[in-house]
């Protein structure tokens, strides 16, 4: 790789790196805080940090796969600067307003918020929620985080290629895919996974799960941040801090999750803990596919629409759908 993008000497230079290591680690502190109090925390900050490095070991699996591609230039695809900044915040204005009235509209009708992920995925469920409540979720966040967003920045006249949405090496692209889909799903294979169900379960519930989770958190995940915010973050920051601002973007679209409560600053600081916790590492490696091959639809089959939410949450769905 060029200097410009992930060679050592590049690398040691970029202060954003260190600050978000120092972030990072306290953080983690945080979390062993609380878990003098709440014990499950001290698990989720081991777990965390074992799987950030799994991520790390990951990045560098897809770098040896791209070492002859070209870095794509993600600033090229943005508008100029003035217009770049009242995009994201027009954008994470709209992203606020569709995360506070989904939690409201969810409470008010099934008791719940409706969140980026159902309640259960990768972390267990609290309760069951029925197939209404499913449908309800994957429209909601189908529809005004993925299309909507889509629809008025196509009509903006951005290109898809400017949206990340077109890849410029498919070959190198299905490779990296293949690749780093076979890591993560081995990594699921390790706990509860699809495997532990029935054939008819694996068939019904896994196409169900692959449909539900593709509109309620996969695409609105790649539209929001990978397509529409990342090349502006690239255009108005550093690569290095763009980089960044596209993982911990991840985590931040999640601050609504089941469980999570904001009714108190003590409620809030465990809440946020908790989702940062677990999200960040996962931010990180969409983020780094997304970078590295230009092409967000990377991240979605390799990280996020097979692994992990049919080859961990089919068990969710099915229990849900009552499939047997």
């Amino acid at each position: 790789m060029s200097e410009r993008f992930g060679g050592i000497v590049w690398l040691i230079r970029q202060r954003a790196l260190y600050v978000a290591i120092v972030l990072w680690l306290l953080l983690c502190g945080a979390g062993l805080l609380i878990s003098r109090h709440t014990p499950s925390y001290r698990g989720l900050v081991v777990g965390s940090s074992r799987y950030l490095v799994l991520v790390v070991l990951m990045f560098g699996l897809v770098a040896l796969l791209t070492r002859k591609r070209p870095v794509p230039d993600l600033a090229q695809r943005a508008p100029e600067g003035s217009i770049a900044r009242r995009e994201t915040l027009a954008m994470w204005a709209y992203v606020a307003v569709v995360m506070v009235a989904g939690r409201l509209i969810g409470q008010h009708l099934f008791g719940e918020g409706i969140a980026m992920h159902l309640n259960g995925s990768l972390v267990g469920a609290t309760r069951v929620q029925s197939p209404t409540e499913v449908y309800t979720w994957g429209a909601y966040n189908g529809i005004l985080l993925a299309l909507i967003p889509y629809v008025v920045f196509r009509m903006r006249g951005y290109s898809n290629q400017q949206l990340n949405l077109k890849s410029a090496n498919l070959k190198s692209d299905v490779l990296v895919i293949v690749v780093v889909l076979a890591f993560s799903a081995g990594m699921d294979m390790m706990g509860p996974n699809i495997f532990q169900l029935t054939r008819h379960q694996q068939l019904v519930g896994g196409l169900l799960s692959f449909w539900l989770h593709l509109f309620g958190t996969d695409l609105p995940v790649m539209i929001v941040i990978y397509s529409i915010l990342m090349p502006r973050y690239f255009k108005l920051f550093s690569p290095m801090t763009a980089y960044l601002l596209g993982a911990v973007s991840y985590p931040t679209m999640h601050i609504f999750e089941s469980g999570t409560r904001y009714d108190s600053i003590l409620a809030a600081a465990l809440s946020l803990t908790f989702v940062y916790l677990l999200f960040i590492p996962a931010g990180l490696m969409k983020s780094f596919l997304t970078w590295r091959t230009g092409n967000a639809w990377v991240h979605v089959w390799a990280y996020h629409a097979i692994s992990p939410h049919v080859t961990v949450d089919t068990r969710l769905i099915v229990s849900d759908f009552k499939i047997r």
